[in-house]
């Protein structure tokens, strides 16, 4: 989101490269995440489709005698991909990070189920990033990025494969949808980490809450969320990235924790081509006024700030 700028924030002392922070968009004065944050990730959100109801369980069924007792209904599972064993080139994959845009890339299909308590990085030589399984790959996570990203969230797990969410867009909002996106890695090229937190914000209800192990902190009774042209998106992401950035004088010094997702309305933010959702301090941290980031106060952006990359985010209506 594109927050007007903050008459406190430093301005930029060069012309704004590719890599630079202001491509947030939630901030009070500048970036254009959908947070409200100043990284450049603050004002970003797509709201995602609604998740699918779930199937119900099928019941068996005995025919009364005489007639034979019917074969019970087996419940439906899930086809396990088979192993890929193929060595990639990386050099000849699109590398997937925050300025990625590659319509290989799938929308997350389900926004609002939680991730499973789970983080996957890529090992040394990376992890190339799949579609479908069973084709070819349509882009590379390194095992380290300049602005992370890299420790995702895992969404689905099998044998040889996990689903996890990413970092980038299959498109910018004016030319399609920019809501988060997942891919399929193979489980040979991850280290897998319990993840034992999630964090779960209510815009109707103004709360922020860190969920452990079923028990809740709530860290904020209010906050501030995007406006209607820039709202903040819907849906589980994770954290990208945490980071104290002083030029962004409205943070009061507070670091900001940025979201994986971007803004459901704005290409890019502050002369960069992304346009981050965020958490982020700010003064003014009440109602539908950011450009998508969500402005906490002090002790709630602490709290966030000590949860470790690839924590995952629920942001409901």
């Amino acid at each position: 989101m594109t927050d007007a700028p903050d008459p406190d924030a430093a301005p930029e002392s060069s012309a704004l490269s590719r890599r630079r922070w202001p491509w947030v968009v939630g901030g009070a004065a500048t970036l254009t995440i959908a947070v409200g944050v100043a990284l450049a990730v603050s004002g970003l959100t797509a709201a995602p489709d609604a998740a699918p109801a779930p199937s119900p369980t099928s019941t068996a069924v005995t025919t009364p005698s005489p007639a034979p007792t019917s074969t019970p209904t087996p419940t439906p599972t899930v086809a396990e991909f088979p192993a890929n064993t193929v060595a990639y080139d990386p050099a000849g994959l699109a590398q997937v990070d925050v300025f990625a845009v590659n319509a290989g890339l799938p929308i997350d299909d389900d926004p609002y189920a939680v991730p499973s308590e789970a983080i996957a990085t890529p090992r040394a030589a990376g992890a190339p990033v799949f579609a479908d399984p069973t084709a070819e790959p349509i882009g590379f996570l390194p095992a380290t990025l300049p602005f992370d990203g890299t420790s995702v969230p895992v969404v689905e797990r099998q044998e040889h494969w996990l689903k996890v969410l990413l970092v980038g867009r299959q498109a910018v909002p004016s030319q399609g949808n920019a809501a988060q996106v997942a891919g399929w890695v193979r489980a040979a090229d991850v280290d897998v980490v319990p993840s034992d937190a999630h964090v779960e914000v209510a815009i109707g209800a103004r709360t922020i809450d860190i969920v452990r192990g079923g028990e809740r902190q709530t860290i904020a009774t209010d906050f501030a969320w995007g406006t209607d042209a820039t709202p903040t998106p819907l849906g589980r992401s994770y954290i990208m990235t945490t980071r104290v950035v002083p030029e962004f004088g409205y943070t009061r010094g507070h670091p900001i924790v940025y979201l994986s997702v971007q803004s459901p309305t704005l290409d890019g933010f502050g002369g960069a081509d992304a346009a981050v959702t965020a958490f982020h301090y700010h003064d003014e941290r009440s109602g539908a006024i950011s450009n998508g980031c969500v402005r906490v106060d002090p002790a709630a952006i602490a709290a966030l700030a000590e949860l470790p990359q690839g924590t995952p985010v629920l942001i409901n209506p």
